[in-house]
């Protein structure tokens, strides 16, 4: 999953970034409204992490614009903790709203629920038959028991859950694996999802060729 987090404070931005990419996230970020305004279009997002008080462009404005064109999951991340405040960031647009200073475990949870709901999965675990991915440990297990995987291969793994029943583009698996950052190499997603039809099984996941990989409804 890659996020996007907006946030002008340096120190909080580094250790939001820091904690998530520890869990494995893909993250980008961004100083500026204006600058993250012109990543989240420029790019499709798991979900953003949006502080209000920003330079160039403040919190709403970036919220009113980017749900003009995208339906990204956002969460509000503030010091403004008044209730017309929230009214406000929900009214606009916004999935979820929390108050600084905040709980990081309480921060991940909402971030996977943002993602999980804009997916349409209410339930906290994916299950595909006899597969289950639990999100909050980020693991899996086939047929009830354990199946150990890199994190990448578990990245893969969920994100195509995540979209079970559509083909993801080969594209669109590297846009949400790695951030602005890394690098890639074009054989990397091969050899990830070999591996993992070899660990759960054969016909885990399908490939429609020319077009890209899914997992059946």
């Amino acid at each position: 999953m890659r996020i996007l987090i907006v946030e002008d404070e340096p120190r909080l931005l580094r250790n939001l970034a820091r904690a998530l990419r520890e869990e494995e996230y893909a993250v980008d970020t961004a100083e500026r409204g204006d600058e993250g305004i012109f990543k989240a279009e420029s790019c499709n997002y798991d979900a953003i992490v949006l502080d209000v008080m920003l330079p160039g462009m403040d919190g709403w404005q970036f919220l009113t614009r980017l749900r003009k064109t995208k339906q990204t999951p956002v969460l509000m991340l503030t010091a403004r903790d008044a209730p017309p405040d929230r009214v406000r960031g929900l009214d606009t647009g916004a999935d979820d709203y929390l108050v600084k200073p905040f709980d990081l475990a309480e921060l991940l949870a909402r971030i996977r629920s943002i993602i999980r709901r804009a997916s349409g999965n209410a339930n906290p675990c994916l299950e595909l038959g006899d597969v289950m991915i639990d999100p909050r440990a980020r693991s899996v297990t086939f047929a009830g028991d354990a199946v150990t995987l890199t994190a990448r291969e578990y990245s893969i793994l969920e994100y195509l859950a995540l979209q079970r029943g559509h083909v993801v583009t080969r594209t669109e698996l590297y846009e949400h694996l790695f951030d602005e950052n890394e690098d890639t190499l074009s054989n990397l997603l091969d050899v990830h999802i070999f591996s993992i039809r070899k660990k759960i099984r054969p016909d885990i996941i399908k490939t429609r060729r020319g077009d890209g990989y899914y997992i059946e409804e």
